[in-house]
């Protein structure tokens, strides 16, 4: 059986690249066995776009309010971090013979080109793995809504969000032992239950242009290929 779908834009959190039991950076061993399953989908002929979050170097909110920092200065600083990690998953992919490329929101320079639609989808086009930095290029805005954004400017057939967690649940698994998963439902579920799977305006992004979401366990390897393949792995919106 092969793939289900042909695009697709995967989010990562920042927090997956620093693995288990480090505070801050990233985790060799994690960024690798990312860098592996992502070549692994594209080896099967699938486009791939990602967005990284930068939870693990700096979180824009959270300084913003445990700290006094001025909201517009510490997204910015959180959009930076963004550019870190996919610089990081960019070299990850490249020493494996993957074609990557980072796109940002914000200039960087020589770093990494300017994002542009059609310079994403010529890249994708050309086979490469496509990196997504800088979120939307603005403040207040999370990395969450920047996925959901791009994955339509990509016109990605399912917007995927990696996750320690093996899908949706009615409660926190963590707190709650008896939550119960969801594999299917629905976006007006979503929002009526206030699940939390994502910030108010990317939920509205997808449900307003009919865009799958799939949220599933990235800390199981494989896992990204087998949700390609469409194998009943986490939960799908739609």
């Amino acid at each position: 059986m092969g793939p289900v779908f042909n695009r697709i834009l995967l989010k990562l959190s920042g927090e997956a690249l620093q693995g288990a039991g480090r505070g801050v950076g990233i985790d060799p061993a994690v960024l690798g066995s990312i860098a592996d399953q992502l070549k692994e989908v594209s080896d099967l002929g699938v486009q791939v776009g990602v967005v990284v979050g930068g939870g693990n170097f700096f979180r824009g909110l959270t300084h913003a309010t445990g700290e006094g920092m001025n909201r517009s200065t510490a997204d910015t600083i959180g959009m930076l971090a963004t550019a870190m990690n996919c610089l990081a998953v960019q070299d990850a992919l490249e020493r494996r013979g993957q074609g990557a490329t980072t796109l940002t929101a914000i200039p960087l320079g020589a770093a990494a080109q300017s994002f542009s639609q059609r310079g994403a989808l010529a890249a994708l086009a050309a086979g490469q793995i496509v990196l997504l930095a800088g979120g939307t290029g603005n403040p207040y805005f999370t990395t969450d809504t920047a996925a959901a954004l791009r994955a339509l400017e990509i016109g990605a057939d399912a917007l995927l969000k990696a996750t320690k967690v093996d899908g949706i649940y009615n409660a926190d698994p963590v707190l709650h032992p008896d939550a119960v998963r969801y594999d299917t439902l629905t976006y007006e579920q979503v929002l009526q239950q206030r699940l939390g799977v994502m910030d108010l305006t990317a939920i509205t992004l997808c449900r307003g242009n009919k865009l799958p979401l799939v949220v599933f366990d990235l800390t199981r390897p494989g896992n990204i290929r087998r949700v390609v393949l469409g194998e009943a792995v986490g939960s799908r919106v739609q």
